[in-house]
C-alpha cells in the first residue's frame, strides 16, 4: 500500500519530524522533507534514499511566498501529496505575560498557526480536487490545557487544535482524513529553544523518562495506516511519568 504514497514533512530536520522520516522510509513512503537547514536535510535525505525516493524543499513557514513557490515547484512525481504532516512548531520564552516579549510572540503565532495554515494552503486543493488525503497536525498537550507561563504558547496550540477540527468538518465532504496528534515531554532541540540555550534546558529531561521523537512517530505511522474508515481524530500522548502540564514525577 505505501509504495505509491508520498509524504510531505514539515520541520523534518529534527525531532519529531526527522524521526518521522525514518518511520516513514522504513514502510517506503515517499517523502518530501521540508525545514530551513539545508546541510540537515541533504544528511537525512541521502540517509534515507536507500529505502525510498526523497526530495528536500528548503523554506520557512513563516514566509507564504517560499512556502507556495517551494510547494508549486515539486516535480510532476512528487505533487501528488497524500500525506501532510504539519510538525514545524516551536516555543519561544516562557515569560508570565505582562514581561512576554512581542518577538517571542510573534515567531509562536508565525510558526505555529500562520506556518500552518499556509503550507495546508498550499497542499489541500489537490487533495480536495482528487477525494483523497490525510492531514496530521502535531499538537501538544499545552493546546489541551493552559498552564503558568505557558499564555502565548498554550493559545498558538489551542489554535492548532480549532484548526484541525475545523479542516475535518470543512475536508469531510471530500473524504480527507485530519488529524491532531498532542504530546506532553518530548526529549527535542524544543527545550534549547524555549530556553534559548540557557541551562534549565537540560534540566527538563532529568529525572524521568521523557517520550522519545520515535515514540512520535510510531503512532503518526500507526494513525495513517489505518483503515479508510478509520480516523484517529485527536490524540493525547504523555511519558507514563507526566500526568498532566504541570504534574510531572521525577526521582533526583
Amino acid at each position: 500500500m505505501n509504495q505509491n504514497k508520498t509524504a510531505l514533512i514539515t520541520g523534518a530536520t529534527s525531532g519529531i519530524g526527522k524521526a518521522t522520516a525514518y518511520e516513514f522510509a522504513k514502510h517506503g513512503i515517499r517523502l518530501i522533507l521540508c525545514g530551513r537547514r539545508q546541510e540537515r536535510l541533504n544528511i537525512i535525505q541521502t540517509a534515507l534514499s536507500k529505502q525510498t525516493d526523497v526530495i528536500t524543499l528548503n523554506f520557512d513557514v513563516r514566509d507564504k511566498t517560499e512556502v507556495f513557490k517551494a510547494i508549486e515547484s515539486l516535480p510532476e512525481p512528487f505533487k501528488h501529496i497524500d500525506i501532510l504532516i504539519n510538525n514545524a512548531g516551536n516555543a519561544h520564552g516562557l515569560d508570565p505575560i505582562q514581561d512576554g516579549k512581542l518577538e517571542d510572540w510573534d515567531a509562536m503565532i508565525d510558526i505555529n498557526v500562520k506556518g500552518l495554515l499556509y503550507v495546508s494552503k498550499a497542499v489541500i486543493p489537490k487533495m480536495t480536487k482528487r477525494q483523497s488525503g490525510h492531514i496530521i497536525n502535531i499538537g501538544s498537550s499545552a493546546g489541551k490545557e493552559v498552564y503558568p507561563k505557558g499564555n502565548v504558547y498554550c493559545a498558538s496550540k489551542h489554535a492548532v487544535i480549532a484548526i484541525t477540527d475545523g479542516m475535518r468538518i470543512d475536508l469531510n465532504p471530500f473524504d480527507i482524513k485530519v488529524s491532531a496528534i498532542n504530546p506532553g515531554l518530548v526529549e527535542t532541540e524544543f527545550s534549547q529553544v524555549r530556553f534559548k540555550g540557557n541551562a534549565l534546558a537540560d534540566n527538563v529531561y532529568k529525572g524521568y523518562k521523557a517520550l522519545q521523537p520515535e515514540d512520535i512517530a510510531d503512532i503518526i505511522y500507526f494513525t495513517v495506516t489505518r483503515p479508510q474508515h478509520v480516523n484517529l481524530a485527536d490524540i493525547l500522548v504523555f511519558p507514563t511519568a507526566q500526568a498532566n502540564s504541570v504534574t510531572v514525577k521525577k526521582n533526583l
